[in-house]
């Protein structure tokens, strides 16, 4: 029942990981090819209750964060669950954890302990702060992350307005990416040199590394850069402007594209206007640029402007809402949106993959599991005669679907 595609087709991961940034770690890794087994509590996963929404009573959030998995549940405080989770890790090549710190030492599952048993395991942990340093024993939420990131002092309409957060929990899905990055390299590693190691990202370093520009702008200037809406920091006009019927996306930046942006709204008069005459004195001059551009972008509605903008190949787009996306020509092209089918909420569509392989593409195939779907496959798989599997369903160490 392994995968037998993608990149990472013979990698076998334990997800001992529950939410969201672990889970997004075991579920870029299960795209690419990877034997994803997520390890749940019996009451499962937190997101399962997660509702609403949920599909004929199966947690929309949970069966996003999931699909591409098969699923067991473990009770870690019985003995004999725990013993099913040490032999399922003697032979894996990665464990995915995001528990509290310590927590896993006391389970019998350090990354010390287990490296002994196992040298080419690949121990990822993801936590609110990482395993070091003065915050090491917090724990961790999106929220708290982009507010101590400096990301909630940038984002939002301008200066002088309450902080706000990136609606998307950003620090969640970028840890869940960057611990699979970590996760890759590391199995490169153990291809090469037969160890493996510990990799440990975190939520606040996952917020951290968005701040590449305004971080630059503080370094440069000892200043603190200011939220611009949805404007560039360092590139103007670079931003939303609103239209007759709505917004649209412009990126004007480069002295090119300012030039064919002046052709598109014609207004060749701004090209003489020494206020505008850089992209240095266009940022000087933010505001009032924004003003006059307002005036002629409303002249028209989103879709004539879009047409002008890209006949003159200058960058542009409209704005979009979800579900305007989830039909985007160009997302359903790039397979951005798939239907898989569900044992119990039935056809439930998906995001696809945002990484694409010429030789070993990545899949999506399997929806999200049911509690304990695979508990009994997985343990079969494992040696378990059917008896013992029947035992340890029985006596409430294992759940079974």
């Amino acid at each position: 029942m392994t995968a037998s595609f993608g990149p990472l087709a013979d990698m076998k991961v334990i997800e001992l990981a529950h939410i969201m940034a672990g889970p997004v770690c075991g579920l870029m890794l299960a795209d690419m090819g990877a034997d994803v087994i997520k390890v749940e509590k019996p009451a499962g996963d937190d997101s399962r209750r997660f509702v609403p929404p949920e599909i004929e009573g199966e947690s929309a959030a949970y069966m996003m964060m999931n699909r591409n998995k098969r699923g067991i549940a473990l009770n870690l405080k019985d003995p004999a669950g725990l013993d099913v989770l040490h032999k399922l890790l003697l032979d894996a090549d990665v464990v995915i954890e995001n528990y509290r710190l310590g927590t896993m030492d006391r389970l019998g599952l350090g990354y010390d302990e287990l490296s002994r048993l196992n040298p080419r395991l690949i121990y990822c942990e993801i936590s609110g702060f990482g395993r070091t340093g003065p915050y090491a024993q917090r724990g961790g939420f999106d929220l708290i992350a982009q507010g101590m990131s400096g990301l909630m002092s940038i984002t939002g309409e301008g200066p002088g307005r309450p902080p706000v957060k990136v609606a998307a929990p950003i620090s969640d899905i970028n840890a869940g990416i960057l611990a699979a990055m970590g996760v890759s390299a590391a199995y490169a590693n153990v291809l090469r040199t037969g160890k493996g190691q510990r990799v440990d990202t975190s939520l606040f370093e996952a917020a951290i590394v968005q701040t590449y520009w305004q971080s630059a702008i503080a370094f440069a200037t000892g200043e603190n850069p200011q939220p611009l809406g949805s404007a560039h920091p360092l590139n103007a006009p670079y931003q939303s402007f609103e239209t007759s019927d709505g917004w649209v996306n412009v990126g004007a930046a480069n002295q090119s594209n300012w030039l064919r942006f002046l052709e598109v709204i014609s207004a060749p008069e701004l090209d003489a206007d020494p206020r505008f005459s850089s992209n240095l004195q266009r940022m000087r001059n933010l505001p009032a640029l924004v003003r006059i551009l307002d005036g002629y972008l409303k002249k028209d509605t989103t879709a004539n402007w879009l047409a002008r903008m890209e006949q003159a190949q200058l960058p542009a787009g409209p704005v979009l809402d979800i579900l305007q996306m989830h039909e985007d020509p160009q997302a359903l092209a790039r397979d951005m949106i798939v239907e898989l089918d569900h044992p119990q909420a039935g056809p439930v569509k998906t995001l696809g993959h945002p990484v694409k392989f010429s030789e070993t593409p990545a899949e999506i195939t399997r929806a999200a599991p049911l509690l304990g779907q695979h508990t009994r496959e997985v343990l079969a798989e494992m040696g378990y005669a059917a008896a013992e599997i029947e035992t340890l369903v029985g006596s409430h160490a294992v759940i079974a679907a």
